[in-house]
């Protein structure tokens, strides 16, 4: 038997399975987060993981615009406010709502603005010499940079969806000024200093724009100025994505990323193209899920996971629960691993796997009362069933409209590079295909064939974008960052929300756990309730305490108004509504 004082676990220590002979003890630093803050508005809501942004689509709202208005004041913002993770150098995925009216019915859209990898990009482009995966390849090089999509995305979804009474220059015009007059730096930098530092610090033309002479993080308080990006932002808002996508600032990408040993040419940029996919569609106890489709796995193991939930009742917030929520995610992130890829090259079984009897076949393997080790996890056959950065924001309009919007650069300042002349930050996303079947990535996730690098492809992504409909209106909208533990963040403010009756700043607020089948460890927050951990090791789980996860902004709409939560595992972020 594993005996732990309370001080112990709260210091942070590895717990292990019963099995063991003997405890192995980790220490870790344990973190401390307020709790998060309701926001109540009646009209809007904007939701981000940065204050600035936040009150600029707040703005937007007020001023008569709609949801993607104001995600796209927002997402041009990010690139600025938020350089660790918000960008015109990634990419992300878009789910939309659009309310209904005399004249048209409601609406569900998707827009995939994944990174693509270059055209020359090859099967065993992350190998080394001896034929084995190199990590430095997919993280540290060129070769990691995927084609930028969020200036396609982000400009798609105004062209088509945005209410006709801005201007793109309009929207992006607080995004310049911030880049060309600057702004005082805050948390957005000097939370990523110490893990970031040496990343920015090989590139010279990083360098010299994050870091002070010796070497050093900006400190709080610094006038951060961005010449370059700025110009690059004006560039765009005169003239729209063919100022990013062809002339002198493709040619600068492109250039610096061959420069990095990468493959991209100005040709990969002039053929980017952000897509439309049909939303996922499942459902939860009385209400309907939209989520983002491959190349995000996000939907699918989502709904995925709820449909297997659905058969259980976890009403009450217990061992039980937890352990049940535990051997769902085993099962669900074997699927992500065996079976998703990029839809324009992988037919994936969705209609299986998003199917009702498939969750039920699931959910009669899971033991009730033990682990299942992950090497021991069959999934049944879904085709026999066919019928480290990311941010997230969330808004919500006067009209009933709706946006989840997650976009990414990957790791903290993506590969670190910016692109000499441009001020664009380039991502390492290429990382999230799989270097080699069964190999894990940076989260630890690891793949196979389904999501292998190759020409034009979309890697697998965990962002996932979700909007839960009661009635056919808005009732949650929610995402986050994190990587792998993306969607069970977003699974479990769900399950906070619906099955436990949590207010929704209670729901995001509530400790967190994940399982993402390998490896085989429930990874726990500090603050996670000590007995709900004990039985869980004691019932043959691995349970190792880990920093905050993730951090998900999420909207409510409930009888007293729209309610923002802004989660304070970000230092920064804010809810602002109207």
């Amino acid at each position: 038997m594993i005996h732990l004082t309370r001080r112990a676990f709260a210091a942070g220590l590895l717990l292990v399975s019963v099995a063991a002979a003997h405890a192995q003890i980790e220490p870790q630093r344990q973190q401390h987060f307020p709790p998060v803050e309701a926001v109540t508005a009646q009209h809007g809501m904007v939701v981000t993981q940065e204050a600035r942004a936040s009150r600029i689509g707040a703005d937007i709202l007020k001023r008569g615009g709609n949801a993607v208005d104001a995600a796209v004041a927002v997402g041009f913002t990010m690139a600025v406010t938020y350089p660790r993770a918000g960008n015109i150098g990634g990419g992300g995925f878009m789910v939309i709502h659009l309310a209904g009216t005399k004249r048209k019915r409601a609406r569900d859209i998707a827009i995939d603005y994944r990174e693509t990898a270059p055209a020359a990009t090859t099967r065993d482009v992350f190998l080394g010499p001896d034929g084995k995966p190199d990590p430095a390849k997919s993280r540290d090089q060129g070769l990691a940079i995927g084609v930028p999509g969020t200036v396609a995305g982000l400009t798609l979804a105004l062209q088509k969806y945005g209410s006709g009474k801005f201007t793109l220059a309009q929207l992006m015009e607080p995004a310049i000024t911030l880049a060309r007059d600057g702004y005082q730096t805050g948390d957005e930098i000097s939370d990523t200093a110490r893990s970031s530092m040496a990343r920015l610090a090989r590139w010279p033309s990083s360098a010299k724009l994050f870091l002070k002479p010796d070497g050093t993080m900006l400190a709080r308080g610094t006038l951060f100025v961005q010449s370059d990006l700025a110009a690059t932002l004006d560039g765009i808002a005169r003239n729209g994505p063919r100022a990013f996508y062809e002339g002198a600032v493709a040619d600068k990408i492109s250039a610096a990323v061959r420069e990095a040993g990468g493959r991209m040419t100005s040709e990969d940029l002039k053929n980017y193209k952000a897509v439309e996919r049909p939303v996922l569609r499942g459902t939860y106890r009385d209400l309907s899920v939209v989520a983002m489709p491959p190349p995000s796995s996000g939907g699918a193991v989502l709904i995925e996971m709820l449909n297997v939930l659905e058969g259980f009742d976890l009403k009450r917030n217990d061992a039980n629960s937890a352990h049940l929520l535990v051997e769902t995610m085993r099962y669900a992130y074997a699927d992500r691993a065996k079976r998703l890829g990029d839809p324009d090259f992988v037919k994936a079984p969705l209609a299986g796997l998003l199917s009702k009897r498939y969750a039920a076949a699931i959910r009669a393997k899971i033991d009730r009362k033990h682990a299942t080790p992950s090497d021991k996890i069959k999934a049944p056959n879904p085709n026999t069933f066919e019928g480290h950065n990311t941010t997230h924001f969330s808004i919500l309009d006067q009209y009933g409209n709706a946006v989840a919007n997650t976009y990414t650069l990957n790791l903290n300042y993506g590969v670190g590079l910016v692109a000499e002349g441009t001020g664009v930050l380039l991502n390492n996303e290429l990382d999230d295909f799989a270097a080699a079947p069964g190999v894990p990535n940076t989260f630890g996730l690891v793949g196979y064939e389904a999501n292998e690098p190759g020409p034009n492809k979309r890697p697998l992504s965990s962002m996932t974008p979700t909007i839960v409909l009661r009635h056919g209106r808005p009732l949650i909208v929610a995402g986050a960052p994190g990587g792998s533990r993306i969607i069970t963040a977003v699974l479990q403010v769900l399950v906070n929300a619906i099955d436990h009756k949590m207010p929704i700043n209670e729901a995001v607020h509530a400790p967190r756990l994940h399982h993402q089948w390998l490896p085989d460890e429930t990874m726990v927050e500090a603050d996670y309730p000590e007995d709900i951990a004990r039985e869980l090791v004691a019932r043959g789980d691995t349970v190792r305490v880990w920093p905050p996860f993730t951090a998900v902004q999420a909207i409510m709409v409930t009888p007293k108004g729209i309610v923002g939560a802004a989660d304070t595992r970000t230092r920064g972020a804010l809810a602002v509504g109207h």
